[in-house]
């Protein structure tokens, strides 16, 4: 397919992306639509089940804000069961998709391992204690599943036949994943925090002298405190080291990536990428509405993306 040809086939899925029910399209969704169809299947049914996973936990936590023992056990069960299903033949058509999709595409199952101890932390922790455990948490809420992006993006098509990717798949995934985690808990601190979800550890709480009291009072709009601001610019410093380790990892498996999947890393980077730049720490507001962009501007970046690569 030629260069031209190529960049029209994208330009038309592109205009048939919904951006104005962008909720419904997550970052991860909005890349993978780039991909040919049977691949961006996948990723819809993959992502699909990690999120009802995350589901079961952040939701029954937004109700629930103190779980007891008992109601921690029920969890783990059910969380374990969701889970099982895909080392399971038996099940309903919906299950047996899902086991398809990871048998074919050669998903590896170690995400949905990481992926299910982080759930589990949640089930029996409130927040964090350090930025240390924060970030091994991170590698199962947020390296899994760009993992699983990540391979699909890089699985390699021979007579028919899917062959896995060839370079590391968490090596790639982890810096994008830790640099788009980092944004997202700014982004969403203000929904978080009057959801019961907390992702700022104790030793940086208590580092800039933050109380939790005070977190509550600035996400139901209270003033924007000195010390928050000095601890969203630490969080946006350690981002922007991620920032930097991902363009260097997606110029190194760029090589070993054809054009449209090269393409999906960058429109899910540069999405994020365009969130870190809302973010002011001297000067800026928390709120939901301040730091999402609305359809109309993800929808732009994105096809600012697509022309900037061709």
């Amino acid at each position: 397919m030629s260069s031209k040809s190529e960049r029209k086939q994208l330009l038309e899925i592109f205009d048939s992306i919904d951006f104005e029910n962008i909720k419904k399209h997550p970052n991860i969704l909005i890349a993978a639509a780039f991909w040919e169809p049977e691949r961006y299947r996948a990723a819809c049914t993959t992502y699909r089940f990690l999120r009802s996973a995350d589901d079961l936990v952040d939701n029954y936590k937004i109700k629930h804000p103190a779980i007891e023992k008992q109601e921690q056990a029920v969890l783990v069960e059910t969380l374990g069961n969701l889970t099982a299903q895909l080392s399971s033949k038996a099940g309903d058509a919906t299950d047996r998709e899902l086991v398809a999709t990871w048998e074919k595409f050669l998903i590896p199952l170690w995400p949905v391992e990481a992926f299910t101890r982080s759930m589990v932390y949640d089930i029996h922790h409130q927040g964090f204690p350090s930025f240390s455990s924060f970030l091994e948490y991170a590698e199962g809420a947020s390296v899994a599943p760009a993992g699983v992006f990540v391979h699909l993006c890089g699985l390699r098509k021979e007579n028919g036949h899917y062959m896995p990717p060839l370079f590391d798949v968490r090596e790639t995934a982890r810096p994008c994943a830790i640099f788009s985690y980092l944004v997202h808990i700014i982004r969403d601190f203000q929904q978080d925090r009057l959801e019961n979800l907390n992702y700022f550890p104790s030793d940086l709480l208590s580092l800039y002298g933050l109380s939790q009291e005070q977190l509550e009072r600035m996400a139901r709009g209270g003033p924007i405190l000195p010390s928050f601001r000095n601890l969203v610019r630490h969080y946006m410093e350690v981002a922007d080291t991620y920032r930097r380790e991902t363009l260097q990892i997606i110029n190194k498996v760029s090589p070993l990536l054809n054009t449209r999947y090269r393409l999906s890393l960058h429109i899910i980077f540069d999405l994020y990428l365009m969130v870190f730049r809302r973010i002011d720490p001297e000067k800026g507001i928390f709120t939901t509405d301040a730091l999402n962009p609305s359809p109309d501007q993800i929808k732009a970046q994105v096809l600012n993306t697509i022309l900037n690569y061709y």
